[in-house]
């Protein structure tokens, strides 16, 4: 039997008509997309299928399409007795990995996600905090650089994406001043983000308090199998971790390299990322040219994974 490991996307991987492939052809995901919208109370299939883009990309209305999109596919998975051996998630993306994992209810992780959206859209004034992606420096460099910031200037590590990717978060006049800074010390590149706030900063610790109430809400289970915290790179699978991992998770750095190294320690044939886009599946081999990836985002890449899944080793 294969051992692969799932991986699902955060925010940035979504795109209007995500999602509308498979719900086209497979009658069960077309009722996990109408459940979805009774749970809600909105109509989150069509503005996902037919947009616009920008209500879409507003992060409480991404956040459950992208978790939708991902357990969809791993629905269909289910049926084919498909069962990873480990998951993670990049930030957004690891509650999907818990849901798959059976440490979280989809009725209960999508209103949550939601709500996580409408928490970190209100953490920091609007248009005051943004995001940035280094390219070609270390993270030992670019903390060193950020030292050199003014005290009022808040910058942080948001993102250990991959060998020479690194995303950086904070106020907007601390980015644009780090932007500067990062240019002159070395980096090859440094390219703004299109988000709507400091994500994954200290500038998050004022969402803590409320998103810890809505936790309190939650029915967590213990996990079946292990899914990577983006806070500790390590495997969780005790229901009483998981809720501080995705509290901390908010105002924390997303390890998502170490993870995938410590993923490819326990000797993983395959990372399949579900649901839509392929970023993920590029991170993995620039982590590790080697590593064999899929990407299932439509029918035909499903397709193409279940054929080399049933081939014989």
């Amino acid at each position: 039997m294969k051992r692969v490991a799932f991986l699902f996307p955060g925010q940035g991987s979504q795109a209007v008509g995500m999602g509308k492939a498979f719900y086209d052809e497979y009658a069960d995901v077309k009722k996990r997309f109408q459940k979805a919208d009774q749970l809600l109370g909105i109509e989150l299939t069509q503005l996902m299928f037919e947009g616009p883009k920008e209500k879409l990309t507003e992060t409480e209305n991404t956040q459950p399409a992208l978790l939708l999109a991902g357990i969809a596919v791993q629905t269909l998975l289910q049926k084919e007795n498909i069962q990873p051996v480990m998951a993670a998630g990049h930030s957004l993306g690891e509650y999907s990995a818990l849901v798959a994992a059976g440490a979280l209810p989809f009725e209960e992780a999508l209103p949550l996600v939601a709500k996580r959206g409408k928490l970190m859209e209100e953490a920091f004034p609007k248009g005051k905090g943004t995001m940035a992606a280094v390219l070609g420096m270390n993270q030992s460099d670019i903390e060193q650089t950020l030292q050199h910031l003014n005290a009022d200037e808040v910058v942080d590590i948001a993102n250990l994406n991959c060998p020479g990717q690194i995303v950086i978060s904070g106020s907007k006049e601390g980015i644009d001043n780090a932007v500067a800074l990062l240019k002159e010390n070395g980096a090859k590149r440094v390219m703004p983000l299109n988000v709507s706030g400091p994500f994954h900063s200290r500038l998050m610790k004022s969402a803590n308090e409320q998103f810890a109430k809505e936790l309190d809400h939650i029915t967590f289970d213990d996990a079946r199998i292990p899914v990577y915290a983006n806070v500790t790179a390590e495997p969780v699978t005790e229901k009483s971790s998981i809720k501080d991992l995705l509290i901390r998770q908010l105002y924390s750095p997303v390890r998502f390299e170490e993870s995938v190294r410590n993923m490819l320690d326990e000797k993983v044939d395959a990372f399949v990322e579900l649901g839509t886009g392929k970023v993920l599946s590029g991170l993995v081999r620039k982590i590790d040219r080697k590593a064999k990836t899929f990407a299932i985002q439509d029918p035909d890449s499903l397709n193409e994974f279940l054929t080399w899944y049933r081939e014989e080793s």
